[in-house]
Order: structure tokens, then sequence, then C-alpha cells
């Protein structure tokens, strides 16, 4: 820990002196570096992510964040990092924005300029798996991305290590009647860079594993109670329930389509799908940190009969997964420092 918090402040130190340097550095940058310094010295946090202001303001209505009082948050590149505590654990929590370049930037963001000992990311996802129900909350053990893709040509030939393939023409109406112009795609690997490996090397990653001890302390709130109405009018049919160990998809795609909702549960048997995850997740393991993911179920990504029904149990989904991380991060051992 002394050497994270030693390279941290020699980061803090380059950049101040590069910031003393040159005159086009905004006033508010400068600002925010020596507040960082100040914040930095009552570290370590817990890292937390969400991604959009439905997520955000279920988070805050746990009351479980206590915003520190000399400096309750931090303006950077746009984005507001909260500093405070979560039952008695010091955090920092910043709302990403949607999409993979996002999720990664913040996640890289915060990993660089504040002494966080690792990220727990959450919010909602869209349903796939048909064990599964509105509601429920997913803690996968990994994810993939899946929107690095191969496009070919109906008579392409896919590379030889792609880990999936999706033929457009077993989706024509009447069944494979004609060709599909629109060909095939294969499901090919993220290069994935790490702390821990050679420089300037990358290796194929297909399944981001989430950190191993992290998920068997999630294990123990299988049995938390989570919330089953919107309103007095509006609840689920069944109670929700918490699951530790599905497998998730991410994409800078919202599924809302029936077929391809089935295409990745029966080819990738993933439960939950959404736009950030796995951004979050590769960049925590890049730089060598333990994650964990905690998504609530807000919809049927288009298993659905009619609308798509996230603005109605969007809220309720998120919420169930905000009480989830609230949870997570009380029976975490110790402060931040020791996790």
């Amino acid at each position: 820990m002394a050497a994270k918090q030693s390279g941290i402040c020699f980061l803090m130190q380059v950049i101040l002196l590069v910031v003393g340097h040159v005159s086009a550095i905004p006033p508010n940058r400068i600002k925010a570096l020596n507040v960082i310094k100040e914040v930095n010295r009552e570290g370590p946090y817990l890292g937390l992510i969400t991604v959009y202001p439905p997520e955000e303001a279920a988070f805050f209505a746990t009351g479980a964040f206590k915003p520190y009082q000399k400096y309750p948050h931090v303006d950077l590149s746009g984005r507001r990092f909260r500093v405070g505590k979560v039952e008695g654990k010091r955090v920092i929590y910043v709302r990403c924005g949607i999409g993979m370049v996002n999720a990664a930037a913040a996640t890289q963001q915060m990993l660089d300029v504040f002494d966080v000992t690792g990220i727990v990311h959450f919010g909602i996802a869209g349903n796939v798996n048909n064990s599964m129900s509105i509601g429920d909350v997913t803690v996968p053990k990994q994810i993939a991305h899946t929107g690095i893709w191969d496009w070919m040509n109906p008579n392409g030939s896919l590379p030889s290590n792609d880990i999936g393939r999706m033929d457009f023409g077993s989706y024509n109406i009447p069944k494979r009647d004609g060709m599909n112009r629109l060909g095939h795609i294969g499901y090919s690997h993220e290069q994935f860079f790490s702390e821990m490996g050679k420089p300037n090397t990358a290796t194929e990653m297909f399944w981001a594993q989430m950190s191993e001890h992290w998920l068997q302390i999630a294990a123990s709130l299988e049995r938390m109670e989570l919330e089953k109405c919107v309103n007095s009018s509006v609840c689920l049919p069944q109670k929700p329930k918490l699951v530790v160990g599905l497998g998730g998809s991410t994409a800078n795609i919202f599924v809302d389509n029936a077929a391809y909702r089935d295409f990745l549960h029966q080819t990738f048997a993933v439960s939950s799908v959404d736009t950030e995850s796995a951004a979050v997740v590769m960049t925590s393991l890049s730089n060598g940190f333990p994650v964990i993911v905690i998504r609530g179920l807000s919809d049927l990504a288009g298993g659905q009969k009619g609308e798509n029904e996230i603005q109605i149990f969007g809220p309720l989904a998120a919420l169930n997964a905000a009480k989830a991380v609230v949870q997570f991060v009380r029976i975490l051992p110790g402060d931040a420092s020791q996790n």
C-alpha cells in the first residue's frame, strides 16, 4: 500500500509540475488536482462506478452515502467524483456515462489519480436468461465484450479463433429462403494488456473474470431482501433474488430484440446484457485491481410481449442493485485499505 501511495504522490507531483509550466491548462483542472492531493491523504478508498442518472438516484436514495464534509466532490474531465463513506468505508463514487468508452475512461482516471484499492461497478442490465426475472440482481463471475465482430460476406470465411458465429440467413422469413446479403458475424477476442504482463504485448481475452475473493464475499448476499414493488399499485409477480456466478455480455448495443437475446444466451450462456461492464472490468484487471459487477435486471431485452419495460421497472432494478452494493461494501473485511 505504501508503494501505491508513493506512486500516486509521484504522479500528482509530475502533473502539478507540468501544470505549473503550461498556461493552457484550465484553472479548474489545477484546482481539481490540488484537491485530489488532499483527498488522497485521507485514503485509501473503494471505487464505486455507476452509469446514468436513474442509477445514481437509486444509489443516493439508499441514504448510505455520506459525503466528506471538507471535500465532498472533485470535478475532473467533466465528471463529478464524489468523496465520502458507505457503511463506514471510505469511497470515491462516479457516474461514468453510457457506453464502453465512457466506462473505460472514468475507470482509468479513477485508478490513476485517486488512491483506490478496487472497483465496484453497478447499475441495471437487460435479462437474457429465462430462469432469471426482472428485478433480480446478478453478480456475474465473468463478462465478455461481445461487440468485436468479424463481419463477412455470405461466402466469406471467419477466422478460426472466433468464439461464436451468427448467420443472418438463419433468421430469414420464410426460414432460410434465399440468401441474406448481410452474411455472417464472428465474435472475436479483446486484446488485453496487463500490468503483470510483458510490456506492449497483448494476450487474447474473451471472458474477463471477476476477482474470486470478492465473488466469495458477495455469495453471502444471495438471501438478502430485495424490493418487489415500484409503488403501491405496480409490483413484480415474484420476489426478486440475487444470484452470484453467472455470465454477462457487454457491447455498445441496447438489446431489445428477441432473436438476438436468445442467440446471446444460447451461444455464450450469458444472463445479462449491458453497455459498460466489460470495459470497467478489463480496465481494472489491466491495472491489477480487484473488481466486481452488480447489476439489477430491468427488462427482458426484447423477450417481452409489447413494449420494453425498462421505463417501468428500471428504477426498481437500479434500487435493488444499489442496495446490494451497500450490503457488499458493509461486509467487506475492515476498511477499504484491507480489501
